[in-house]
């Protein structure tokens, strides 16, 4: 049985990968530059995420307006633990979550169809405070996932969702310390 609260992500010994989805003019500049750049902004949070499920149901299969295009964000794992050392939930005091640098919140984990399962997925949201430091330093490559994520979409839609699990990233349990984990929690707000 799946923890209700638990981070899962493809990583390695010493990156993570983070899903977002952006306007084509946005995911071309950040492709050519190899990191964001304009017209990417640095002057609003912006939100990371380890699931890919997740985020395909947040854009819609990458068909959201807005959103058509999914990049994978290979970020260090230094980066994405000091965010998390430094997230504050967003169900927390309104005054701790307007101060702070990042924000978190844990969401239904999603199907390939889209149905919410019983276990959560952790968003993270990088505010103005960190964002040049998460897109100048932390952020080591970007991936145009909108291929694969159209034909994924495809057998979706047809009903063939277990063929497109092969165009799904590979997600496994990311380790962290007994500390963190409690600090996580969404039991720590209160």
């Amino acid at each position: 049985m799946t923890p209700q609260h638990q981070i899962r992500a493809d990583y390695d010994a010493r990156t993570i990968v983070v899903y977002q989805a952006y306007p084509s003019a946005i995911a071309d500049a950040a492709l050519r530059a190899g990191r964001f750049v304009t017209p990417f902004s640095f002057q609003r949070m912006t939100w990371i995420k380890p699931s890919f499920l997740w985020l395909m149901h947040r854009s819609n299969w990458a068909r959201k307006p807005g959103q058509e295009r999914v990049l994978a964000v290979r970020m260090t794992r230094e980066g994405w633990e000091r965010a998390l050392s430094e997230a504050v939930h967003t169900t927390a005091d309104p005054k701790a979550v307007a101060g702070a640098a990042v924000h978190l919140q844990w969401d239904p984990e999603r199907s390939a169809r889209g149905a919410a399962l019983n276990h959560y997925s952790i968003q993270v949201g990088i505010g103005r405070q960190l964002i040049r430091t998460f897109a100048e330093d932390w952020v080591v490559g970007i991936t145009d996932l909108t291929p694969q994520v159209r034909k994924a979409a495809t057998l979706v839609r047809n009903g063939r969702a277990a063929q497109a699990q092969r165009f799904l990233p590979a997600e496994r349990v990311y380790p962290m310390s007994r500390s963190m984990e409690e600090r996580l929690s969404p039991d720590h707000t209160r």
